[in-house]
């Protein structure tokens, strides 16, 4: 549906899906019809089900979908023969002045019946031709033998006769008269011609040579001319689609009127019901359609207003699961954070400039691709065009602060800070350079890269960031929970599972944040893996050499006596309260049905138990199964998160190899020949290792972060799509 009926209704939630409402629709027959073609026209009812129990074959309207089948069936004929003939289908001004399903049938016959006599000539006609091709083929080799022979027979009787006048070893031994006076010395010879295809010629030949037993000459000419055998070898389709759904309402007692049900967005009730009334006054019908809001407890779809820009990004969230109706949707934050992940593993500006002239290409073409068929790996890159665009801009931006060109450095924004120590610079690799000039303004100053201690410094760097940069995105998952929690007015998530969480990440992995932003901006040497490996074992010892900041300890003892509280904070008080809540209303039967929308929300969030038998032990074996994933992920989770810095420095060392290796060593031989075989492979190598191997891998690695690292601390995912009645829709599935 994309952005239709954005004007009409109020500014959306980007982070909920559209509210949904469940409709009943009571339609005369009369104009069922044309009411469930306008709505079709607009996408905008997911119809249920209303006769799941009766087969296809009892269903009022299996004649009419079996007529529109077979006109399919015709339709589809028609295409398979105009493609053979290498006609292409022009506009729909054939079937446009047909207005009757009848007529349009009874026109697709004739033109069915018509059309296979006449293949059924043309199939006769073209045997003939190529019969008669095949003789005269036939004729024209032969009597090239025949002619040959003719002229080496004369020239074998000219010589003969030239010869006459003395033996020659070559006379023949009997004469002409003796050879025909006796019969048993008779020679018959006959000749058989014909056309065979090339590679059956050899077996041909053996077959020939064994039924005669050795006593055949054969002689064999090649056509050149092609021999062709005689080969044995919009739409109706709207029709067929609103025959289905009308089999999917039920029909009332007086056989009147069809009950339809189903699900639609709030936003599109009144382009439901100006459909209806338009039905209505199409069909010359006497009788308006009834339309009206049902309340219930079942769980609604799950719709979000997407584009072309948005929906690939949201495809990503829905392929570890579709979200819950009205949870916070992970699609929003994933237009950001996925490249910027991606980027991060990635960064390289070089490669990013080529990945953004590829995507380039596809988003200037895609009017053009977009109307072609694809292959599966191209319709994929396509689809994903504005992503990649994201992940090639990002790029870019991580490169330049990582200040690497596959992988030159340049000084892009300003000199470098440090100079040789000595004039010559013949030490800048071995012992290390001094600081001249103020600090580089953006990104890692290029005078690290090629010195002896870059990859330390770079190692650090990176390490330290991917640190926080997941600390941050797992913070940002505990509070979308948070936000769930207060949406669905569920107090015992809030108390019991957002605190608790937020304390036992920040006591831990945010404490360990805190301390990295303090090292890079004191210059401290303190030991951070020193520090949070005893704050567990010795919390009460001094830290000496190792202490950031003036009480240091004691804001350890706290964080770590806050962490082993949320622990049982988590576990233990949620099972009790449940089993309290189900005791509190056990024994009532009944219970006022809240409104539609507040109920939708409740039965979204709550497990319901109804009056099923409460199992507290199951509840209790869940919430410690729930907590003891959370600490275990914590640690897990943020270790997860140091890919970034792996794939980082994998891409950058690749880098280094591919230029120091290939492309300067080619350079190194003074050789233009080397020179060229050393670039080519520099260019296969950056393309087929680090522009598509590596980012496929960094994409996938992005991936994993968003589903596990980041999803799994709100995201429960097991809702399902929305999917309206809509003709658009039909142009995408197969007949």
């Amino acid at each position: 549906m994309g952005e239709r009926g954005r004007g009409c209704c109020p500014p959306m939630d980007l982070m909920r899906s559209e509210p949904m409402q469940l409709l009943q629709l009571i339609i005369p027959v009369e104009s069922a019809h044309l009411a469930v073609s306008y709505i079709g026209d607009h996408g905008l009812i997911q119809f249920k089900d209303l006769n799941a129990e009766k087969s296809p074959f009892q269903r009022t309207y299996a004649i009419q979908i079996k007529r529109c089948g077979e006109m399919a069936r015709k339709l589809r004929f028609f295409r398979d023969q105009m493609s053979k003939a290498g006609l292409t289908p022009t506009a729909r001004s054939a079937t446009q002045a047909i207005t009757s399903l009848d007529d349009l049938e009874v026109k697709l016959g004739d033109l069915e019946a018509e059309l296979v006599e006449i293949n059924a000539n043309g199939e006769k006609l073209q045997r003939s031709y190529n019969e008669l091709a095949e003789y005269k083929l036939v004729l024209q080799k032969a009597g090239d033998f025949f002619n040959s022979a003719l002229s080496s027979a004369e020239a074998q009787h000219r010589e003969y006769a030239s010869n006459q006048g003395g033996e020659s070893l070559e006379t023949p031994l009997l004469s002409e008269q003796e050879t025909f006076a006796d019969p048993s010395k008779q020679v018959k010879l006959g000749f058989i011609t014909g056309l065979v295809p090339r590679d059956k010629s050899m077996a041909f030949e053996r077959i020939l040579f064994r039924a005669t037993r050795g006593n055949v000459f054969l002689k064999q000419a090649t056509v050149d001319e092609p021999v062709i055998d005689p080969v044995s070898g919009e739409k109706v389709r709207k029709e067929k689609a609103i025959y289905h759904t009308l089999n999917m309402l039920s029909i009332d007692v007086t056989k009147k009127c069809l009950v339809a049900e189903g699900w639609s967005p709030v936003f599109a009730t009144k382009e439901i019901q100006d459909a209806l009334h338009r039905a209505t006054h199409d069909s010359n019908s006497q009788v308006d359609s009834i339309f009206q809001v049902l309340r219930t407890r079942e769980m609604p779809p799950t719709y979000f207003r997407t584009n072309k820009f948005t929906s690939a990004f949201q495809e990503i969230v829905d392929a570890y699961g579709v979200a819950k109706y009205q949870e916070a949707n992970p699609g929003v934050f994933t237009i950001v954070t996925f490249p910027f992940l991606f980027a991060v593993m990635f960064g390289d500006w070089g490669h990013g400039i080529c990945l953004l002239l590829a995507t380039l290409y596809f988003i200037i073409r895609e009017k053009k691709l977009s109307s072609q068929k694809l292959g599966d790996i191209m319709e994929m890159t396509f689809g994903g065009r504005y992503v990649i665009m994201l992940m090639a801009l990002f790029s870019i931006y991580t490169g330049l602060i990582y200040n690497e060109f596959s992988p030159v450095p340049f000084e892009l924004f300003a000199p470098s800070a440090y100079v040789c120590r000595d004039p010559a610079c013949r030490d800048a690799t071995t012992v290390g350079l001094i600081k001249a000039r103020e600090t580089y303004p953006f990104g890692v100053d290029p005078a690290w890269h090629g010195t002896r201690s870059e990859l330390p410094f770079l190692n650090s760097l990176k390490m330290k960031m991917s640190i926080l940069l997941g600390v941050a995105q797992m913070n940002l998952g505990i509070i979308l929970s948070y936000f769930n929690a207060r949406f669905f007015k569920n107090s015992l998530n809030t108390w019991f599972q957002f605190i608790p969480q937020m304390i036992f990440l920040n006591s831990l992995f945010g404490y360990l944040s805190v301390l990295i932003i303090i090292k890079w901006c004191t210059g401290s040497k303190a030991d951070l893996y020193h520090v949070m490996i005893y704050m567990f074992l010795s919390p009460t010892d001094e830290l000496g050499e190792n202490e950031l900041f003036p009480g240091q300890k004691t804001v350890q003892i706290v964080l770590l006596l806050l962490a082993l509280v949320s622990v049982p904070w988590m576990l233990l008080p949620k099972p009790f309260l449940l089993k309290m809540q189900h005791d509190r209303h056990h024994g009532e039967s009944y219970a006022p049905l809240p409104d539609a929308e507040e109920s939708l929300q409740s039965e979204a969030n709550h497990d319901s138990h109804g009056h099923e038998e409460f199992e507290f032990s199951e509840i209790f074996v869940h919430q410690l199964i729930h907590t003891i994933e959370f600490v275990l992920g914590a640690v897990s989770n943020t270790a997860s998160y140091l890919r970034l810095w792996a794939l980082s420095l994998a891409h950058s060392e690749l880098s280094s190899v591919f230029y120091e290796k290939v492309l300067l060593l080619a350079w190194g031989y003074n050789n233009i020949i080397i020179l060229i075989v050393g670039i080519i492979i520099f260019i296969c190598a950056t393309v087929g290792v680090l522009l598509v191997m590596e980012t496929l891998s960094a994409f996938l690695h992005a991936l994993r972060l968003h589903w596990v690292e980041f999803q799994n601390k709100f995201y429960e995912g097991d809702g399902y799509k929305f999917y309206p009645f809509s003709f658009a829709l039909l142009d995408n599935e197969d007949e």
